[in-house]
């Protein structure tokens, strides 16, 4: 799974650990953790929590899989 960097930019844009985010989101800090460094991916609910924290649209952590999943079906 490729790695989430645009998630890592937006967490030290505004100048939040980690440990911050993961409390601020209501899990924790090592799930954050995989999901930043894309070994793991967040459900939906979780999404909107981390999207909410760090201040963007949720459906990003799914637009990789969407433009995917079109091109199988095109």
């Amino acid at each position: 799974m490729e790695k989430s960097l645009w998630l890592k930019d937006i967490r030290l844009k505004l100048d939040l650990t980690q440990e911050q985010v993961a409390e601020r989101a209501g899990i924790s800090r090592t799930f954050y953790t995989e999901i930043e460094t894309g070994s793991k991916k967040p459900s939906t609910k979780t999404a909107k929590k981390i999207a909410q924290v760090l201040n963007f649209d949720w459906v990003i952590f799914f637009e990789d899989e969407c433009r995917k999943t079109q091109q199988k079906v095109v």
